[in-house]
């Protein structure tokens, strides 16, 4: 165990463990809530079949793993599409496609995953190194392609013989491994990919415990066993159906009729209520990831394009970003809206992990009265107007009208705009917003975190923003494999972030899901994903 928790961090992986939490103004809260992440079946007796339906609070955007950038598609893929690497509840790297962990070259040039054989895709084709060649070249080249930026700096993709693929880069590339603990490291079906070319998303077909029947936008997604999973005796439900239901308190409401068996991203207002529901059970953990609001510096013909200048203050004077985040009272908020099961996020390095600094955690100072100032120093009307898009939930709407209410303070008129999740991912893709609040899931490795929004030509740079220093620190960052080198590194980071705000961080929320009693082995770990796929109905005792 040790040799395997030393080579993930060779790796870049990001391990779960007490980590120096910020001392700054506010300070981050002790969290008193303690941590489920329920556990796998084991040696419980358990019922074989049965149909699974959980309640989903959003409808994912399509389900492919190159294009999808939607935290909801992970949930659904979760049982379709497994990947190369998983972590488990501890934070550690284990193999789930790859049959061990991966080999690093003297020189760091080199990464050779071993493929697990004697298996097949949900189409019969069969599972080999070729396949998961066509995955990940699909995953770096595709136009659109939302991982490109995730895998680094690759000049080839090779294999050897049909158990083996090696990448290579042109420079050393650490948080590789943790990318393929994503989706880029889900693998599909080369058949399928022939088939359906750019609308594999419509009908994926990958290796998993279960596989996809069928989608009705907006209403439900459909998967049924797979028996050509390799671990098909673990497999329990025959049927799994993700039922969209965007508000939270339908989902409660359904969870406590037994018209659903679990739901996710319960509201803070109602999970107390809910766990003190004996027919129901509450799984909580914490997340690697953050929630906040881009705003729009640059992101003109959409996110990757080259960056041009939006004629705003906005987007043009750091200063008057800088005083929009010092409006914000971050700790007041989070106790305001989420009753303290939630807690600050000022910066994009998670707290509690082995990478965190105090400096590389700590939160901008408060100072409304310095934001009025730095906004006549700019030379802008007060109020100075601002239209921020939000997701039309119960939850993100109240906060943002807490947002809106504690930035007035400060001398800005923030103008709520509710949208459809969909269409937020749409408009933070075109660039077709000036502000949107919306967070991020979390990865192991920071520079998942990090690099992904804030690297300029990445996919993922929502923002438009553009530093060629911020460039050279967070790629000095991916080379190194020494944690307290990558630490310095992203405080550089930080510093940067804090001076230019093209995304202001706010919270960090805390998964919360609930499940009924009737089920068990339904898991949930800091990544966010809710993990169904070997769940079961407990037996009936009665029967």
């Amino acid at each position: 165990m040790r040799i395997r928790l030393l080579r993930a961090i060779a790796f870049g992986m990001v391990a779960l463990a007490l980590g120096s939490c910020s001392q700054s103004q506010p300070p981050v809260p002790v969290v008193t809530h303690m941590d489920d992440y329920g556990t796998p079946i084991g040696n419980q007796q358990v019922r074989q079949g049965g149909d699974l339906v959980m309640g989903l609070s959003n409808d994912p955007d399509r389900l492919d793993p190159t294009t999808s950038s939607s935290l909801y598609m992970r949930y659904v893929m979760s049982t379709v599409c497994e990947k190369l690497y998983d972590n488990d509840s501890s934070g550690n790297l284990v193999p789930q496609l790859a049959s061990g962990l991966p080999q690093l070259s003297d020189d760091g040039l080199s990464v050779t995953i071993p493929i697990r054989s004697g298996i097949k895709f949900a189409d019969g084709t069969p599972f080999n190194a070729a396949a998961v060649q066509t995955s990940l070249e699909r995953h770096l080249r595709l136009e659109g392609s939302q991982r490109t930026g995730e895998m680094g700096p690759i000049t080839d993709i090779d294999t050897d013989g049909s158990s083996q693929v090696t990448i290579h880069y042109s420079t050393p590339f650490a948080p590789i491994t943790a990318a393929l603990a994503d989706r880029a490291g889900m693998i599909m079906s080369p058949t399928a990919l022939k088939e359906e070319g750019k609308d594999f998303g419509d009908h994926p077909v990958c290796v998993g415990p279960f596989k996809f029947v069928k989608r009705v936008p907006g209403v439900s997604i459909a998967v049924e066993r797979d028996p050509e999973y390799y671990d098909a005796q673990n497999v329990h439900f025959d049927t799994i159906t993700y039922r969209i239901m965007l508000d939270a308190k339908t989902r409660a409401a359904a969870l406590r009729s037994g018209e659903i068996q679990v739901a996710d991203t319960m509201s803070p207002t109602d999970v107390d209520e809910l766990n003190a529901d004996p027919r129901l059970h509450l799984l909580v953990s914490g997340s690697f990831g953050f929630q906040g609001f881009y705003l729009n510096i640059g992101n003109v013909d959409g996110a990757g394009k080259p960056i041009k200048p939006i004629d705003t203050p906005l987007a043009r004077d750091p200063r008057v970003r800088l005083a929009l985040s010092l409006t914000i009272d971050r700790q007041a908020l989070v106790n305001k809206v989420f009753k303290g099961w939630y807690e600050p996020a000022c910066t994009p390095i998670a707290p509690r992990t082995s990478y965190a600094t105090q400096v590389g955690t700590a939160c901008p100072l408060f100072d409304p009265e310095r934001s009025k100032q730095l906004l006549t120093e700019a030379g802008v009307q007060i109020p100075y107007p601002i239209t921020m898009q939000v997701m039309n939930v119960s939850d993100q709407k109240e906060y943002a009208q807490a947002l809106q209410a504690e930035v007035a303070k400060g001398g800005f008129d923030l103008r709520l705009v509710p949208t459809e999740y969909p269409d937020m991912l749409t408009a933070q893709k075109k660039g077709s917003y000036e502000a949107l609040l919306l967070g991020w899931s979390g990865r192991l490795d920071p520079d998942g975190n990090i690099s992904r929004f804030l690297t300029t030509g990445s996919s993922g740079n929502y923002s438009g923003y553009s530093s060629p220093a911020m460039d050279e620190v967070l790629g000095w960052a991916a080379h190194s494999t020494s944690a307290q080198r990558r630490g310095a590194l992203y405080e550089q980071a930080v510093r940067f972030l804090q001076r230019e705000n093209p995304y202001i961080y706010t919270y960090r929320l805390r998964n919360l899901t609930v499940h009924s009693t009737s089920v068990t082995g339904i898991e949930v770990y800091a990544d966010g994903a809710v993990r169904v796929g070997k769940a079961a109905f407990v037996t009936d005792r009665n029967s």
